[in-house]
């Protein structure tokens, strides 16, 4: 085996590339680690062109359990089946980085997998970047990078920005609490690919932020660039579509006039209406022509006019001005009231209807990856995009990438929101469907998704709005116009596609993506300014819609009751094989009891059942103390006193002497058995038995009885004794 490796201290640990012929057979190949985590990325392109009219990427993350040292959970499949969420999302982190940076035209099949070999403390999405990149950049595959990634990180312990963060603290669960987590790939003082989590955080700290990355990336592009200096391959060259001369000439002629016809207002109707004229007029004239070569010149030419509309006239394809939002609207409720929350939010063509339902704990989602092992996960947003929603005809019900980003990105969005378990012990599952798509789907299913935590009572500190940044750009000469709110032919046309959502107070996610080499950081300072003035817009919409949350959650909605036991009664509460909290579950015909490794009991149900459950517990678990008074059921009567009933599973002596505050002759004097009686505690002594007292809280007892004192005495030491040693075989 060959081996060679290359090393750079990035974050105050050491990231070391690894070339070696483990995959000889890829066109480029590389083992990078970075602590105790480890990734191989491997690229391969495939011999032929293909017909398509797009670039076939695919990007693949592989996670195996044993990079953890774990086995898979499941007890009937034990080999790795689809990816994970997570997964999908580290892919489409490496996908949006390296993609813009393939040469326009190039139509075989390339495909980057990432094999992650082991995984501890740090998050191998970074890795899975750097490794990409330098398996793309030394082999002979086309390609303008290399490309470079680092993470940013910052928790409420300092302002003190940490680069490549670990796990713990990334999180935002424990203390220090994450304050934000920065990721963002880039080259040459450039950004290509951006995505935040935040805790309310301004568009300084996020521009801060950004400004980190650039520092840490350009030693990480220094140190790429040196080693594909010594064994980068000779690059393969690229064919694109052949140049047709008269093919070009004939759309200046024939399609040109009816652009500008269009007075640069064009909606994704008139697009489509245009390239099928112009299809069916190329097909017909040059009948030899491919008809990719027909339909790109088309997509070249309007992307060319889109630009030039934007950068040499100041116009949109809408006539909006660069920073107006379309119109919105916004409402809370009135779908259904089986439904626990709903929000219905529109910005211009874009609709979407967000549902939210409330659970109890048990309903949380249990995480199993490589990452993460038994993790509970109680707030979920999952996004549905159906073919209706852009007028078209496809399949229903399958889940692709793309709807697991969106879905990702709107939950994370609101997360920062939500209330503490502590107070709002409910699993919260919310799902975006797509009613109508033009722009942005993710920004307004956070938009939907605001109005429906507020509308199902779920006391969120602030509603969080979001909106899609666009770019057209002329990098050559420098020119860089943002566009707010932008559409599908400034999604598809323009350069840049940044998605920020957040509250009045700061940020809480942001996603970005481009289809140039990259964006400058002044830039983005202006969508991150730009896009704050429109989610104020957007929040003044919603909040005059709905304020507040609602001050009761749905009657339809399951209550939740909490106590807390001690963690040596978690057994009992239990029981051997869980007899006893099954006994209570059937008893009170509760929905779930779920009991934490802390002792906190969550007991949900409905009609009062959470209730019944409670008392039980609390009952089964209530540690007796002097000075507590109960009426109890006198359930057994003894020559030396009566036994008390006063919990379901307690009993309580109330010695002859404590009956009342003269002499009593016989205890069936005073009481019978079934009879109801109030009692205080005298002691509990220390062998945990119970000592109750009538006379002590209720001295007429006996006398309202019509008992008389007895003129006798209880007896001497014999008599004493013998009594004593009754009560100690009863309670035996």
């Amino acid at each position: 085996m060959t081996t060679k490796t290359y090393s750079l201290e990035v974050g105050g640990k050491q990231m070391i590339a690894e070339f070696n012929d483990w995959a000889d057979q890829a066109n480029g190949s590389v083992l990078l680690r970075y602590g105790n985590s480890a990734v191989l990325a491997t690229v391969v392109m495939s011999g032929r062109e293909s017909n398509l009219d797009y670039f076939p990427l695919s990007v693949e993350y592989e996670e195996k359990f044993y990079a953890a040292g774990a086995i898979l959970g499941s007890r009937f499949v034990r080999r790795e089946g689809r990816p994970s969420d997570e997964a999908i999302l580290s892919g489409r982190i490496v996908d949006r980085t390296i993609r813009p940076l393939f040469p326009k035209g190039l139509k075989r099949e390339v495909q980057v997998i990432i094999s992650i070999l082991s995984i501890e403390d740090y998050d191998t999405d970074i890795l899975a970047v750097n490794a990409a990149s330098l398996a793309i950049a030394t082999s002979d595959i086309p390609w303008s990078g290399p490309v470079s990634a680092v993470r940013i990180g910052q928790t409420d312990e300092s302002d003190e920005l940490i680069v490549n963060p670990s796990y713990g603290q990334r999180s935002d669960e424990l203390p220090p609490r994450a304050r934000i987590d920065l990721t963002v790939s880039g080259k040459e003082g450039m950004v290509n690919m951006i995505e935040v989590y935040a805790r309310e955080v301004s568009e300084d700290t996020i521009n801060t932020g950004l400004k980190r990355a650039s520092e840490e990336i350009e030693k990480i592009q220094t140190w790429q660039k040196s080693i594909i200096a010594e064994r980068g391959a000779t690059k393969q060259s690229v064919i694109g579509p052949t140049d047709s001369a008269e093919l070009e000439a004939e759309f200046e002629s024939v399609m040109r006039p009816k652009l500008l016809a269009t007075g640069g207002k064009l909606n994704k109707g008139d697009i489509g209406d245009l390239k099928s004229a112009w299809v069916s007029y190329a097909s017909e004239k040059f009948p030899d022509a491919k008809p990719q070569f027909v339909d790109a010149l088309f997509e070249h030419k309007l992307d060319e006019y889109v630009h030039d509309l934007a950068l040499k006239e100041g116009k949109r394809v809408d006539g909006r001005r660069f920073d107006e939002i379309r119109p919105l609207f916004a409402q809370a409720g009135g779908i259904s009231p089986i439904i626990h929350g709903t929000g219905l939010f529109y910005r211009g063509q874009t609709h979407v209807l967000a549902a939210l339902t409330l659970g109890g704990p048990g309903d949380a989602q249990l995480i199993d990856t490589i990452e993460f092992q038994d993790k509970k996960k109680s707030f979920m947003l999952h996004y549905n995009f159906p073919p209706f929603s852009v007028g078209e005809v496809g399949r229903v019900g399958g889940l692709n990438r793309r709807m697991v980003g969106h879905g990702a990105l709107a939950e994370k969005s609101l997360r920062a929101v939500l209330p503490a378990k502590e107070t709002f012990p409910y699993t919260i599952r919310i799902v975006a469907d797509c009613l109508a798509s033009n722009g942005s789907t993710s920004m307004a299913s956070v938009c939907a998704g605001t109005i429906a935590l507020m509308d199902a009572g779920v006391p969120i500190t602030r509603p969080v709005a979001g909106i899609a940044m666009g770019m057209m750009s002329d990098v050559r000469n420098g020119v860089f116009k943002v566009l707010t709110d932008i559409q599908g032919p400034e999604d598809h046309h323009g350069d840049m596609d940044l998605k920020v959502a957040g509250t009045a107070e700061g940020v809480t996610g942001a996603q970005m993506d481009v289809k140039v080499d990259g964006v400058p950081l002044h830039v983005l300072r202006d969508a991150f300014s730009q896009a704050k003035k429109a989610r104020i817009e957007i929040l003044a919409v919603i909040e005059k819609e709905i304020p507040a949350p609602r001050p009761a959650i749905s009657p339809r909605a399951p209550e939740i009751l909490t106590i807390v036991v001690k963690k040596d009664q978690i057994g009992l509460v239990i029981g051997p094989g869980g007899k006893t909290i099954n006994g209570i579950r059937e008893a009170t015909a509760v929905e779930d009891i779920t009991i934490e490794e802390d002792g906190t009991v969550f007991i949900t149900g409905k009609g009062g059942t959470a209730g019944k459950a409670r008392a039980m517990i609390e009952e089964l678990t209530h540690e007796y103390k002097a000075g507590e008074t109960f009426e109890g059921e006198v359930t057994r009567i003894m020559e030396f006193g009566a036994f008390v009933r006063i919990g379901k599973n307690t009993e309580g002596l109330v010695h002859i002497s404590e009956i009342a505050p003269f002499r009593v002759a016989k205890v069936t004097d005073a009481l019978s058995e079934g009879e109801k009686v109030r009692v205080i505690i005298k002691e509990i002594d220390d062998k945990d038995r119970v000592n109750l007292s009538i006379k002590a809280i209720d001295p007429d007892f006996a006398t309202r009885k019509g008992v008389k004192p007895s003129t006798s005495t209880y007896g001497g030491p014999e008599q004493r004794e013998k009594r004593d040693r009754g009560d100690r075989t009863e309670r035996r």
